[in-house]
């Protein structure tokens, strides 16, 4: 396996291990629910809810990786990348450039990844 040292070319690798639709939706729905716990925190002066950020991220990614992408989380070798990604990914999709970004990493509509182009990272 190589070392990936830019956050550029961790990118492609990241949405490889996120090829399927349904992943992506479980990162969008835990990445969103963190957010909001962060901020609904943030608003009322509750900080005893922050426990829940790393179950409500951790957990969908997780869940998602084990029974519908069948691959190891990137989170366990690019931890900081992979967080930076996580809400990278779901600024991209709500403003509309997932897709291309989908298209230039390799993953077909399908949700699998050109063999040709997949990235050991």
């Amino acid at each position: 396996m190589t070392q990936i040292t830019r956050f550029r070319d961790f990118w492609p690798y990241y949405l490889q291990e996120h090829a399927r639709p349904a992943t992506r939706a479980m990162h969008y729905a835990g990445t969103s629910l963190v957010v909001g716990i962060a901020a609904t925190a943030a608003i009322t002066g509750r900080w005893w809810l922050a426990a829940a950020l790393p179950v409500a991220g951790y957990g969908f990614a997780w869940v998602s990786h084990m029974l519908i992408e069948r691959n190891r989380p990137a989170t366990f070798r690019y931890p900081l990348w992979s967080l930076r990604a996580d809400f990278v990914m779901l600024q991209r999709f709500l403003t509309g450039h997932m897709r291309r970004d989908l298209v230039r990493a390799g993953i077909r509509a399908d949700g699998t990844v050109d063999p040709q182009r997949r990235i050991r990272g």
